[in-house]
């Protein structure tokens, strides 16, 4: 599991950030595992500033975590899919249990609550077809507050980053 940042007081307000945050971010998501000095020397830094700079950026929670991005396929995850899953009831109760019903599943590595016709997007990834199936029917389906649930197969990834800075 990733390394979760001990924050601050965090909110949702936007945090300001000069161009040398943004260029210590941008090395970061790059490569989180860039040491200090190496990032100093990127930005034109000594390091102790960079050092505070980046422990700013994780208390105030502009970093998160730091995690180790994996090859799907190599570790037996090689099918991915996207479900989109709508409740039947909607009320604050009924989503909550799906909420954390949703966590307890370690093949939904992504849940996004969205508008429209359907109310959550999972992004789930399976060994295989037999795998996916077998997911679906004895866990995903199990909500009981679930309504319908539409599967889509990823065919291939044309493009994949966590760089957004």
């Amino acid at each position: 599991m990733a390394k979760a940042i001990k924050t601050e007081q965090i909110t949702k307000e936007p945090v300001t950030l000069d161009k040398t945050d943004l260029s210590i971010l941008r090395l970061l998501q790059q490569n989180a595992r860039m040491t200090v000095k190496e990032i100093a020397d990127k930005v034109h830094l000594s390091t102790t500033p960079v050092h505070e700079r980046i422990k700013w950026l994780e208390r105030s929670g502009v970093i998160k975590q730091y995690a180790a991005l994996i090859d799907h396929a190599k570790v037996k995850k090689g099918l991915m899919v996207i479900c989109y899953v709508s409740l039947k009831e909607h009320s604050k109760n009924a989503g909550t249990k799906f909420i954390k019903h949703i966590n307890e599943l370690p093949e939904v590595i992504e849940c996004y609550n969205i508008s429209g016709e359907f109310d959550f997007m999972l992004k789930v990834v399976a060994e295989n077809m037999d795998d996916y199936y077998n997911f679906h029917v004895n866990k995903l389906s199990q909500s009981e507050n679930m309504g319908n649930v539409q599967s889509v197969f990823v065919m291939g990834v044309l493009k994949q980053t966590h760089v957004m800075v």
